[in-house]
Parts: structure tokens; C-alpha cells; sequence
């Protein structure tokens, strides 16, 4: 027999309209009537009918997610498993479910996106990626739908709610950090040049070139996928020069496996021949041969924070748009080491 709202009244002692209060976490009703209420649902197995509960309050009781890519290749990458433990951490105490969106390309994401907010499937969208020129950016803004983009807009900062760490003053510390250890022929392994992490992540290295007075080498920026593959591509380019590199900053872990693994192929020594340095510091970074020297930029704190801004636009739809940032710090392994006497640290 179905339990219904009456059956959790009747046992905590409250009025039905009590009950949904509760449920619906109203500020007005009390810690110890919650508390009983909750005792109650439990005790008899009561289990809210969200369903009716959208519809009562024009609410979808869910988010959606949007990813840069096709799911098969994101979740190849462990920065989103991880940036979405994050969001599913708030999204889990607020009782949302999560509508996940992904697309072959640029057109198949948008048209994605435009059935969820035009489905009324969803209230309120994260963007997990920052590009330029983005067609979902600029529809959510025209449609003044509730979202939050984990990174950094590429214009209108001012008017969007993100999250992100400060990529350029990330980029520009460890560039420094290499020059540290007596480098000077230093290569950049980012992803698309449409990706504004990419973006500020290049600028922040050419800044520390010019600040130490190094050449800046165009055979030495190369661009390919967050993926192992666009690791291993990248570093066949680079080994091949004449004059390869002797240190790597890799964006991302993921790029970084796939460099580390095609220099064993090719018997080059890590660090002992070139070091690498990598973005992220996910959990395998640790186990890689050797361990990997890596920026924690704090992926689960993305999520979460990027989760709870957009509950807030949610509840509150004329809040203004905020930044939040995100720490970040070096961690070093065995993947980095000095080729001469160090300079002075400038981090």
C-alpha cells in the first residue's frame, strides 16, 4: 500500500500542508517540527513525489550540465568526473537531479542546449567549459536563463557568474618555476586555441618569457585535444625540432600521460632530459612514471562552488553576477629537476 502525505501527518502530529513544508525545506517552519517530520517519512518509508512537486512549483527540480565535447572523449579525461563529484555534491542536498548535455560539435551542443531550456527540462544550466565566441553563452545570456560557467568568460565578464582559478597568474608562476630550475627552452602544450583556459594559460607563459628576457619560440607552442593522444601527438612535434625543448607545461594531466609515455618510447629519461609539468593533479598524477609534478587547481571546489551559484540565481534570479576563485597550488614530484644551478625562485 502506497504511503501518502496523510500517513506521515498523522504519525508526526502536523497538518498535511506541514508536511509538504517540510519537504520543500520552508525556512518558516521549525528544526524540531522538521526533525519530527523527517523521523516520520523515514519510519514509514515516504518517499516525495517530485514530479508533482514541479509541476505545483513550476519547477523542474533539476540542472543541466554542459559538456565541451562528446561524452565518450570527456570522460576520458578524469577533470570531469571530478568537477561533476563536485556539483553532484550540492545538487544531492537540494534533492536536483542532473540533465546531462553533450554533442559532436559546436551546433549539436547549442541545438542541445535550446531543447532543455525550451523543453522547460531544466532550471538552470552549468557550463563546464569556457570558449570564444560561444553560441550557448550567448543564448542563455539572450534568454536570461540561470547559469554559471566553470572558467572565464571570454567577454561580458562582469555579467556572468563564473568560477575558475586565475589561469594567466597559474601559467606565468610555473613558467617562473621552470625558469627557476635553469630552463630556457621551454615548451607549451595547450589545448584549442578557442578555449579561453588555453587562451590565459599562453599569455600568463609569454609574460614570464618576457619578464626573464627568453625568446619566445612558435615551433614550441603546440595545440591539440585534452586527451592522451594530443599528449603523445604534441611531443613527437616538439622531440622532432632541431632544437627541442628541455622543460614541458602541459595544461593538463591527461596531455601529460600521453607526453610521458611516448618519451619512454623513445628513450628519452624523465626529468633527466627534459622535465614536465603538468595542470590538475588528479589522482593518477601520483602514480605516473615518474610522478608527476602538477597545479592542484582544486577540481572538486570548482564544481561545488559553481553548484551553489547557481542554486542561489535559482532562488534569486536578480542577484548579481559574481567571480569566485579558486585557489591553486604546485605539487611536486619526480617529473621536474634542475639543469644548472637554480635561480632565484620567483614564485
Amino acid at each position: 500500500m502506497t504511503v501518502t502525505i496523510k500517513d506521515v501527518a498523522k504519525l508526526a502530529n502536523v497538518a498535511p500542508s506541514t508536511v509538504s513544508r517540510v519537504i520543500a525545506n520552508n525556512p518558516r517552519i521549525s528544526e524540531k517540527t522538521k526533525l519530527r517530520v523527517r523521523e516520520a517519512m523515514e519510519h514509514l518509508g515516504y518517499h516525495p513525489n517530485f514530479n508533482a512537486r514541479s509541476l505545483a512549483n513550476r519547477s523542474t527540480q533539476a540542472i543541466g550540465l554542459v559538456m565541451p565535447g562528446s561524452a565518450d572523449k570527456a570522460f576520458q579525461n578524469p577533470f570531469f568526473p571530478e568537477v561533476i563529484r563536485g556539483i553532484s555534491t550540492i545538487v544531492h542536498e537540494k534533492e536536483y537531479a542532473l540533465y546531462m548535455s553533450t554533442g559532436q560539435t559546436e551546433d549539436e551542443i547549442h541545438d542541445g542546449v535550446v531543447r532543455m531550456v525550451q523543453g522547460g527540462r531544466v532550471d538552470g544550466i552549468i557550463l563546464l567549459y569556457s570558449s570564444v565566441d560561444d553560441k550557448v553563452m550567448n543564448y542563455l545570456i539572450e534568454k536570461k536563463f540561470p547559469f554559471t560557467l566553470i572558467g572565464k568568460p571570454f567577454k561580458n565578464e562582469d555579467a556572468i557568474t563564473h568560477i575558475d582559478n586565475d589561469n594567466f597568474k597559474a601559467a606565468r608562476e610555473m613558467a617562473d618555476y621552470l625558469i627557476s630550475l635553469g630552463h630556457d627552452k621551454i615548451g607549451f602544450v595547450g589545448g584549442s586555441s578557442h578555449l579561453v583556459v588555453t587562451i590565459d594559460r599562453l599569455l600568463g607563459y609569454e609574460k614570464s618569457l618576457r619578464i626573464h628576457q627568453i625568446p619566445y619560440r612558435d615551433e614550441y607552442i603546440i595545440h591539440e585535444e585534452f586527451l592522451k593522444e594530443g599528449g603523445q601527438e604534441a611531443i613527437r612535434k616538439l622531440m622532432a625540432l632541431e632544437e627541442p625543448p628541455t622543460a614541458l607545461l602541459v595544461m593538463d594531466d591527461l596531455m601529460a600521460f600521453g607526453v610521458l609515455s611516448t618519451l619512454s618510447e623513445m628513450n628519452i629519461s624523465v626529468p633527466d632530459d627534459i622535465s614536465v609539468l603538468s595542470f590538475n593533479n588528479v589522482m593518477l598524477a601520483d602514480f605516473s612514471t615518474p610522478a608527476l609534478t602538477s597545479v592542484d587547481i582544486n577540481i572538486f571546489k570548482l564544481g561545488y562552488e559553481a553548484a551553489e551559484c547557481l542554486m542561489d540565481l535559482i532562488a534569486k534570479p536578480d542577484l548579481k553576477p559574481r567571480r569566485v576563485a579558486v585557489p591553486y597550488r604546485l605539487v611536486e614530484r619526480q617529473s621536474c629537476m634542475a639543469i644548472s644551478a637554480p635561480k632565484e625562485k620567483t614564485i
